[in-house]
């Protein structure tokens, strides 16, 4: 619901961006900065919303409209403090959960937490029809961090964390909802993915699903995102999450001030497969990695890969 204090009309940014998807103009940083922290505000009349969110997402998202977004974005967080750690935090987003193959998802952060590397998962709780990575977390009776504090302290501990988006940036998960009415998603699904919750250095995990946004963020990454925010892999999701798919290693491109560096080629096809739980429901998605951070099954060669690229540059980065 609308928030009457103030209103935030946007007929003029309409006009822009809502020209279709050929005549449509992007708009610049710093009106895509007072526009995104009206929505987070619930200034923006609900009509002119709905319009906002539609008209930008058949437009599709410039680099400095992300970048202005994301300003808005991060000025409304909580910031989380830097854990101490000889590491820098590793920020990954959880989305999407799995249709087909087993989340993997906490695999991955549990054994880059082993190492020593502060590992913050945001997300979704449930998702109908997928296995979300917060149902495994929940499974494995690992930490379900619903405030900052509660975050604070299991990062402290060398856990793994989850927080939920509702609690990690509740107004964000405001315009996250709004998916259910409009039956399409919207740009805050974008910009969670690349959130940087902490007030210092950070690694963050990225995926895409699209192609397009293989450009889009790169182009983010190299020319707008503030090196002071630290480093990002971006790489073509496992069914939109951030992890390696288990059975064919993804491309990941390193971010570092700017720089764009080829850190792993996509692996060639191949026959072989990974051993996987033979269920992908989170419960037997939970024994499995158990097992396997136990090590009674061995961990899949594509995510060891990645789990030893997110050390090396975690621990490269300013710690606390």
């Amino acid at each position: 619901m609308q928030n009457d204090q103030h209103p935030f009309h946007t007929a003029h940014f309409i006009k822009e961006i809502g020209r279709g998807q050929k005549g449509a103009r992007s708009i610049s940083r710093d009106d895509a900065r007072a526009l995104y922290a009206a929505m987070l505000d619930r200034r923006v009349p609900d009509l002119e919303l709905g319009a906002l969110l539609l008209a930008m997402r058949i437009k599709g998202e410039s680099a400095d409209e992300l970048a202005g977004f994301l300003e808005a974005a991060h000025q409304s967080l909580e910031r989380l403090p830097l854990p101490r750690a000889h590491a820098a935090p590793v920020v990954v987003p959880s989305y999407n959960g799995s249709r087909k193959l087993p989340n993997l998802t906490p695999l991955l952060a549990g054994l880059v937490a082993r190492e020593g590397v502060p590992v913050l998962v945001h997300g979704v709780m449930r998702d109908p029809g997928r296995v979300t990575t917060a149902e495994i977390f929940e499974a494995l009776g690992w930490t379900l961090a619903t405030s900052h504090d509660a975050a604070t302290a299991a990062l402290a501990q060398g856990q793994p964390c989850f927080m939920p988006i509702e609690a990690l940036a509740p107004q964000m998960a405001n315009l996250l909802s709004l998916r259910a009415a409009l039956g399409v998603r919207n740009s805050t699904h974008t910009l969670v993915k690349i959130l940087q919750p902490f007030d210092g250095p950070a690694l963050r995990l990225v995926s895409y699903t699209h192609p397009e946004y293989l450009e889009l963020l790169a182009q983010y990454f190299t020319a707008a995102a503030p090196a002071a925010e630290g480093d990002a892999f971006l790489m073509r999701g496992t069914e939109g999450e951030t992890v390696a798919n288990p059975h064919r290693a993804q491309q990941i491109d390193w971010f570092h001030d700017g720089v764009r560096t080829l850190l792993a080629e996509r692996d060639p096809p191949t026959d072989e497969l990974a051993a996987l739980p033979e269920g992908r429901d989170a419960e037997a998605t939970a024994r499995w990695i158990s097992e396997v951070l136990h090590g009674r099954q061995p961990v899949p060669e594509p995510i060891s890969a990645q789990v030893e690229h997110i050390v090396r540059v975690a621990r490269g980065l300013p710690a606390a």
